[in-house]
Formats: C-alpha cells, structure tokens, sequence
C-alpha cells in the first residue's frame, strides 16, 4: 500500500537523523552575527538622533552598516544550512517524490554537494582579496576622518564560506539517511 508522502518530508530531510556536530559551533556564529545586528541597530539609532536632534551625526555609520551586511550574512549562513532552513523552492522534488524517492535522495545529495563546491570556490576566490587587505593595510573609509580596516569583513566572507561548504557536507550523510528511511514509509 502506498501513502502519499508528508507533505513537509522535504523539509525535514535535512534536519532530520541525528544531530549535526557542528550545529553548536555554527549556532554561536549565528550568534554573533544577531548581536552584531542589534549592535548594528543601535548604533544607526543613535546615528539618526545625532542627526537629526543634535545636528551631529556619527560618521562612517552607513559604510559600516553596508560593509556589516555581508559580513552577518557569512555569519549566519551555516547555521541555516545546519539546521535545513535554506531557502529553497521545492516543487519538482515533490512531483519527484511520488515517482522515485530515491532520485529526490539523490538530487537532494547533489544539490548539497554543489552547494558545498560553490561555497568553497567562493572562499577559493576570495582568499587573495582578505591577503591583498591584511598585506597592503587596506581600510575603508576618509583618511584621517575615520578608518576601519576591511580584513576582518574578508575574513568572514572566506571563513563563513568554508563554513557553509562544511554544513553542506557534513547533512549530506543525514539527507541520504532521511530518504532512505521516507522510502521504506512510502513503500
């Protein structure tokens, strides 16, 4: 007798099998980056008021904000990944799921495979733009107004990538034992 498939299988794929034992440790980089963004948030706050109350605005507060935004985003990254809450459009591997569960585990596995191959070639790339900035003093900003150097903000990018690729490999496992165990239900 076959059952149709939950409808939310697809979705529980990922977070499904056991628990990740990295999910900590992208947690707490998730972490950082929400309490970068309340940082973030007060400090625009503040720059808004001392421009408009004070006649005083805080310098350099829009070019932090736009260089913060990637830089939180790398954060997160693996944590959402850790935690199957990518986002993602899921419609052929529904209408899949019916005909051939195991071609939605394979699918589902190559997708996690490329997405973990695009991650690491994005750090691949920009590895030389961190070295270029933390060799060179690179820094954004006015010179003697304010300067932040952008080393940390590359930093992130090649760090949350690597981190991100190795979210995507390490649920590459747990996906392939969630299909295996939808198949034996849908069967």
């Amino acid at each position: 007798m076959n059952r149709e498939p939950d409808s939310d299988a697809l979705a529980a794929a990922s977070r499904a099998g056991g628990v990740n034992p990295l999910q900590s440790i992208f947690n707490v980089l998730a972490a950082a980056g929400t309490v970068w963004i309340f940082f973030l948030m007060l400090l625009v706050v503040a720059d808004v008021m001392g421009r408009n109350f004070l006649d005083k605005p805080i310098t350099g507060v829009a070019e932090f904000a736009a260089r913060s935004v990637s830089a939180i985003v790398f954060l997160q990254l693996a944590a959402a990944i850790g935690a199957g809450k990518m986002t993602r459009s899921d419609f052929l591997q529904r209408i899949l799921l019916r005909w051939t569960p195991r071609g939605v585990a394979v699918m589902e596995c190559l997708f996690a495979l490329l997405g973990a191959v695009l991650f690491l070639a994005l750090a691949w790339i920009s590895w030389p733009e961190l070295r270029s900035a933390w060799n060179g003093n690179e820094y954004f900003g006015v010179q003697g107004v304010y300067m932040i150097p952008t080393w940390p903000f590359r930093g992130l990018v090649v760090v949350g990538s690597v981190v991100a690729a190795l979210a995507y490999l390490i649920g590459i496992p747990r996906l392939m034992g969630h299909h295996a165990r939808m198949t034996e239900v849908t069967t």
